[in-house]
């Protein structure tokens, strides 16, 4: 039998918990079908649940058939409550998508479906309400097919058919894979299984049409659940995903999870590995834990079964478990990433008189392990707290509950729009803390992120420098704190921060020290940098008569906002764009008054964008970054015994180490620098952004970037080295005062000391698609551009005298060895097979990086940090091309000086005999 855990989506009112009771009948789960408007729908649990009609969280159901064990998950359906949804995505086998037949795709059903396609779910379709007058088959499907995807596939039945597939359905499914399609271009058939397989993939999604009310296609749809389903491969090894956290009647504290692989068994111990497993914006788990799960219930509706154990592919509420959040995974299972959907407003949460914040906010601690996207936060200073919400019915349900729980009856005021701030360019960071008896010495590069990565943290120090322990506790400092900027005190986002060198003292260094400089690190890099503040953007669909679509038109302007050109349907004109939410937010209560009520608006939240009145935002907030004591700006020396504060602006001036870094030769990109484009900025949506330097999903750091090659030793490789290139000549009495060009790291030698032999290291194909004239030539043949790319850099060589190695991949050419050739005054390195460029380069540095001057040229982001940290110098590509340039007009300009220096005349060859003579006669023809 298999096992598969369902979840059913739909916009609000589309009749998604009617169906659930449907199929729970049909499987006899219920006597008696419920409905939401009687407040006796089986799963609607919740008093105001019952009330409002609607569906508030989440909830389980099991259904069984003859081949078929399903945990159905009932998620809400409303906008307000789209974060405990999208939790739920994370486990899910199979997704059922409801659809409104009045209706049809909806802006929300949009962002439901765009949910799906990033968790990769795949999904059975159930258009309702077919019952209803004025729905259309043929334009449903059209629409569907139009707007969520074209391999929509109408799976029902027509009237009096007994094939499971018609020749029809065949065909349809048989398009959206090529080689299914072939087959079927031979056979004339697609089996069941076929189709089970490409609907597994997400290339077919099967529709089905019916009134889950009046029970109309129900029961196809679930035979065709049973038929078109395969259960996932499940892994030996145990593994759970936590999706919820809740509490039951007497507070017992309810872990919801789904086991993944293995099975979980009473009083079994369960276990985290601490620190390091947090994602980037999830707070960091300082210490692991072990607890022992107590009890194993099986939930349906409000009711449930204990059971001894839970096996692969069961959803489950597990007692004992006092740390667990949602998103966490357990044993073999890797952590869930962040939700896409997140509140953008905050409100005031007022308390009665007689009410302790202090307890209160421990106990609203509670309610924000259940719902963690609430944000419950403490303003110190103005002695509030603070929550962040979606919007008015859920402010409705939150009071709701903590009434039910803890008997406060709570008030909140006014929300705000919850900014975000991130910086425009690199900056680095020093943090230092050394009052007496302690010492601890940060620093850190902080660089525009992409849109939507949040905060992401990395190492570039060498471990010859600082150990890794310390900086493994750097690393778990800047994870487990949400950063605030400095112009609103808003969180932090959007940002790369590298930890680039620090420093401990034997004797008198702590952990707590270097969180002290951590922070401090971070918020003085954020008062030097230029910050931007960003605000959240809505994309709406607004629905008026057509003969009210200028006045629609002209309000969005107003706002400032984008839209697209109108599309009329009847008498319907539908306008589509972004705006930001604080323009919108009370938008609804406009259009329903001019339209006299016939008016639609539908908003979705799609992400962040830069803020266009920033100053008049920053102006009205007030916020001090000098008067926030909990996040101080300067750092802490000490001199005569005794600790002394240094402001922000002057800590340079006493720091005790230098990073080497030059910020003017970073390379780094301003994700947020046009404003005006409002698809550049925003920073959520269906493509969350990768970082440069992570090739993975998670964002989480690396935690050193050492070379562990097949060189043991140094000498091993500094005489490898020689041999290849020849033997090193060092300029012993040299000595000379060097200041490279701005876009390499600007370096000094000191008189007295000789002068280190230079290298310069290129990474050839970084270099050629950087380049515009060599990447237009490339497209053409690369060889080409290889070819015009060494000569250019022979030329440069010759102006500059160092050891140029240019280094192209050759790890994609099997049983490719590592090949060295000499072009006329540089050398050529062909890359072994299964190493890149970025691995040879590093390897290099990572060796010689200290004994000798090493410089890099590449733009790759990974690949510059990682240099760094090993002894070497950088160039981007584009300051390579800049440094050739400058060289190239200033060798140009000195030949013409020495030329016009040697002129020579006739007369400084001549004898003085010939000479009178000539003077003579020029004489002569004067007179």
């Amino acid at each position: 039998m298999k096992k598969l855990v369902i979840g059913i989506l739909a916009h609000v009112d589309a009749g998604k918990t009617t169906l659930s009771e449907g199929l729970l009948y049909l499987c006899g789960e219920i006597r008696k079908i419920g409905r939401v408007d009687h407040g006796d729908a089986f799963l609607d649990t919740y008093e105001l649940e019952k009330e409002r009609g609607i569906t508030i969280f989440s909830k389980q159901a099991l259904l069984k058939t003859d081949d078929m064990e399903v945990s159905l998950l009932d998620t809400p359906g409303h906008v307000d409550f789209s974060a405990e949804m999208e939790r739920t995505l994370q486990v899910l086998d199979y997704a059922i998508l409801v659809i409104n037949g009045m209706d049809g795709v909806q802006s929300h059903t949009m962002t439901l479906w765009r949910l799906l396609e990033r968790y990769q779910i795949p999904t059975f379709l159930f258009i309702n309400k077919m019952d209803q007058q004025g729905t259309d088959h043929d334009a449903l499907l059209a629409d569907l097919k139009n707007r969520l995807h074209e391999n929509c596939v109408d799976f029902g039945k027509a009237e009096g058919a007994e094939d499971t597939l018609s020749s029809e359905q065949m065909e349809n499914i048989a398009v959206c894979d090529e080689k299914l399609l072939e087959k079927y271009l031979e056979t004339g058939e697609v089996t069941v299984e076929e189709s089970a397989v490409l609907i597994a993939q997400r290339k077919v999604f099967p529709c089905f049409f019916g009134s889950a009310l009046k029970m109309e296609g129900v029961e196809e749809f679930l035979n065709g659940l049973r038929t078109y389903t395969k259960e996932p491969k499940r892994q030996e090894a145990f593994g759970a995903k936590v999706f919820k956290i809740a509490r039951d009647e007497q507070g017992n504290r309810l872990t919801y999870m789904k086991v993944t692989g293995g099975s979980l068994k009473v009083k079994t111990l369960l276990s985290s590995e601490g620190v390091g497993q947090s994602l980037p914006g999830r707070k960091v788990k300082e210490t692991s834990w072990e607890e022992k799960v107590d009890q194993i219930r099986l939930y349906s509706g409000a009711k449930y079964e204990t059971t001894q154990e839970a096996e692969a592919g069961l959803v489950c509420a597990v007692t004992g478990l006092t740390k667990t959040y949602p998103g966490e995974g357990l044993g073999a299972e890797s952590e869930s990433e962040l939700p896409v959907l997140e509140p953008v407003l905050n409100y005031q949460i007022i308390l009665p008189d007689d009410c302790d914040p202090h307890q209160m906010l421990q106990k609203l601690r509670q309610l924000e392990e259940e719902e963690p996207q609430l944000h419950i936060l403490w303003d110190s200073q103005l002695g509030e707290i603070h929550a962040q919400l979606m919007g008015e019915v859920q402010i409705e349900i939150l009071k709701k509950m903590i009434w039910d729980r803890f008997h406060v009856a709570v008030e909140f005021g006014a929300g705000s729009i919850v900014y975000k701030e991130t910086i425009a360019e690199p900056v680095e960071g020093v943090g230092h803390f050394e009052p007496l008896r302690h010492y601890a010495e940060v620093h850190l590069l902080i660089e525009p992120g992409e849109p939507g990565s949040g905060c992401q943290f990395f190492t570039a120090c060498s471990e010859d420098v600082l150990a890794r322990n310390w900086q493994r506790l750097i690393l778990t400092h800047l994870e487990e704190k949400e950063h605030i900027g400095v112009l609103t005190g808003s969180p932090l986002t959007d940002v790369q921060i590298t930890l680039l060198t620090g420093r401990a003292h034997a004797k008198h260094t702590e952990g707590g020290d270097f969180r002290q400089a951590t922070y401090r690190a971070v918020r003085q890099g954020l008062r030097k940098a230029k910050s931007i503040l960003l605000e959240p953007y809505y994309e709406f669909r607004l629905e008026v008569p057509v003969e009210m679509i200028g006045r629609a038109m002209t309000d969005v302007q107003k706002m400032q906002g984008t839209f697209e050109s109108p599309e009329t349907d009847g008498e319907v004109a539908i306008l589509k764009g972004t705006a930001a939410v604080s323009q919108m937010r009370d938008y609804q209560k406009e259009v329903i008054a001019y339209t006299h009520g016939t008016g639609k608006l539908f908003c979705n939240l799609k992400g962040y964008a830069p803020c266009r009145n920033q100053d008049e935002i920053v102006l009205n907030t007030g916020y001090d970054p000098e008067a926030d004591l909990e996040n101080p700006t300067g750092s802490v020396f000490c001199a005569h015994g005794a600790g002394f504060v240094v402001p922000w602006d002057q800590v340079e001036d006493y720091m005790h180490l230098q990073s080497g870094v030059d910020m003017d030769a970073l390379d780094s990109e301003n994700w947020y620098e046009n404003v005006e484009n409002e698809d550049t900025g925003l920073s959520q949506g269906d493509n969350p952004a990768q970082s440069r330097r992570n090739s993975g999903k998670s964002g989480k750091k690396s935690e050193s970037f050492s070379y562990s090659g097949s060189y043991a030793e140094e000498e091993e490789l500094q005489a490898i080295f020689e041999r290849t290139f020849g033997p090193v000549k060092r300029d012993r009495g040299a000595f000379q005062k060097k200041t490279v060009h701005a876009s390499v790291s600007t370096t000094y030698y000191k008189a007295g000391k000789p002068r280190k032999e230079e290298y310069l290291l290129v990474d050839g194909y970084n270099i050629i698609f950087s380049w515009e004239e060599l990447n237009e030539l490339a497209k053409e043949n690369i060889h080409a551009a290889c070819d015009k790319l060494m000569d250019i850099l022979s030329n440069y060589q010759g102006y500059r005298k160092c050891t140029l190695i240019l280094v192209l991949d050759a790890y994609k050419v099997e049983g490719h060895r590592e090949e060295v050739i000499p072009y006329h005054n540089i050398y050529v390195v062909y890359t072994k097979e299964a190493e890149t460029a970025d691995q040879y380069i590093e390897k290099t540095v990572h060796k010689i990086g200290r004994q000798y001057q090493v410089t890099v040229a590449t733009s790759d982001g990974l690949e510059q940090v990682s240099i760094m940290g090993q002894g070497a110098h950088r160039i981007s590509a584009q300051g390579l091309k800049k440094e050739i340039e400058d060289t190239e007009k200033a060798a140009r300009a000195e030949w013409h000086q020495r030329r016009q220096s040697s002129k020579t005349y006739l007369f400084d060859h001549m004898s003085e005999e010939m000479q009178e003579q000539m003077e003579k006669i020029r004489l002569g023809e004067k007179e």
